[in-house]
């Protein structure tokens, strides 16, 4: 238990120095419709940022007198935070980046429920209706600039990584930095932090005063990875599939660093939707890169794709290994590319709304030991509906890896099981077996024990 700081009043600026009476009772309200819990877990995260935790389970245990509650004084809004961790303050003042990612948690919480999800203007059964829903999240963040050029990187990679490969990020975001590319990561740890503050340095080499580090991230995650010191526009979108696609639509190219279940998930999204038949014309410039010891990282994740999916699957991204400025140089140049295709087709720079997802691309996908048990992994399909299918295996395993309901899950009922077509189910086991070896499943991976259990149908 940690009681460090007692308790701390915060006065939020801008915007959320106005809420309402009805929005400070939802963000207090510690019933299962208000938003309270909600708000606890992220804001939790938020003030444990930097902390060698992926646990949100062990987070809450560790700190489960802490509390925060939302009321209108007069004039303005107030946060009483109690028995918050010491290390989020400076001679009892909260330091100022973590004070903006609480206030952009709050600020996206209540939008999301109350002008999206409740709202009634969405529809959410409808594949544009969570598009437009997405869209909206990332405007009211203030994420989509107009009369900009396509130049925003996602970079993608695990919390979870050696030393060697957290410098090469920082190295490539260094190199991507000197071109003027601005920097958009699932705003953690490793190497999501890795490349934002290589990237903060050459951008400040090149005197580039417009430097974006945008992170997105989503409740059931935040925990595992908490917005690094270096985000400067933090977005928290309502779940995990709303986070992918927000990704996709906001950046303009994609690099992919080493990682683990969570890599694997976010990975065999993107090839979800660049297989889509009605895809294959709009560029997306995908790089998977990282330092020469990752080489057997990559090869291992080439080989489970071209088992599972097939060789058009593998033909859509690159491997460059331990050449960070060839990575920086393709993707500066991609971006023209990307420029003339919205230019030719009156797409948004800001936005990319030509991709087509199916809405079982979108929907959330929760993890039970039922859905898991019930996911379609056979050949017998299309290959971006497989690629799909299995994203949902990884996310379920990266839910009884770090999020709390997939703990509890595991918990409560033992390893989910996965099974599916045999060569599938190998070619899993495989690649799970190698991310264990690595030591990729958690940030603490020396005792692992698995949340799952391949089963091989013969």
């Amino acid at each position: 238990m940690n009681t460090d700081i007692a308790e701390v009043i915060i006065r939020p600026e801008g915007s959320l120095q106005i809420l309402s009476y009805q929005e400070a009772n939802q963000l207090s309200d510690a019933t299962q419709s208000g938003l309270n819990e909600i708000l606890r877990q992220c804001a939790l995260a938020v003030l444990n940022t930097g902390s060698n935790e992926d646990n949100m389970l062990t987070l809450l245990e560790k700190y489960q007198d802490f509390d925060i509650m939302v009321s209108v004084k007069g004039r303005g809004v107030q946060l009483i935070i109690k028995n918050a961790p010491r290390h989020a303050f400076v001679d009892n003042q909260l330091i100022v980046g973590l004070k903006e990612h609480l206030y952009a948690v709050i600020r996206d919480l209540v939008y999301a429920r109350n002008d999206v999800l409740d709202s009634g203007q969405f529809n959410l059964l409808r594949s544009h209706g969570i598009t437009n829903a997405i869209f909206h999240i990332a405007r009211n963040a203030q994420l989509l600039k107009a009369n900009t050029t396509p130049n925003i990187v996602v970079c993608w990679g695990g919390h979870s990584v050696s030393g060697e490969e957290y410098k090469y990020s920082k190295h490539l975001g260094y190199e991507l930095g000197l071109r003027n590319l601005d920097i958009c990561t699932g705003c953690g740890p490793g190497v999501m932090k890795g490349p934002m503050k290589g990237a903060m340095l050459g951008h400040g080499k090149q005197r580039y005063q417009h430097g974006r580090y945008i992170g997105i991230t989503e409740p059931g995650i935040i925990a595992a990875e908490a917005p690094n010191a270096f985000v400067t526009e933090l977005c928290i979108m309502p779940d995990i599939e709303k986070r992918l696609e927000a990704f996709v639509r906001l950046g303009h190219g994609i690099v992919i660093f080493p990682g683990g279940a969570g890599t694997m998930e976010e990975l065999l999204y993107l090839i979800s939707i660049l297989l889509h038949p009605e895809n294959q014309d709009i560029p997306m410039p995908v790089i998977l890169t990282g330092n020469e010891a990752s080489r057997e990282y990559f090869d291992a994740i080439m080989e489970f794709i071209s088992e599972t999916l097939g060789a058009k699957a593998c033909e859509l991204f690159e491997v460059i290994i331990e050449h960070p400025r060839d990575v920086a140089t393709k993707m500066k140049f991609a971006m023209e590319t990307v420029r003339q295709d919205r230019k030719a087709s009156s797409d948004a720079y800001y936005f990319n709304w030509r991709l087509t997802l199916e809405l079982d691309q979108q929907q959330p996908f929760i993890p039970t030991h039922e859905n898991m048990a019930n996911l379609d992994l056979h050949k017998d399909q299309p290959a971006y509906k497989l690629a799909s299918q299995l994203r949902k295996a990884f996310s379920g395993i990266v839910a009884g890896n770090v999020k709390a309901e997939g703990l509890r899950e595991i918990e409560q009922h033992g390893p989910f099981r996965i099974s599916g077509d045999a060569d599938i189910m190998h070619a899993m086991d495989k690649l799970l077996q190698k991310f264990v070896d690595q030591k990729r499943m958690k940030l603490d991976a020396s005792d692992y024990n698995p949340c799952y259990t391949i089963v091989h149908q013969e």
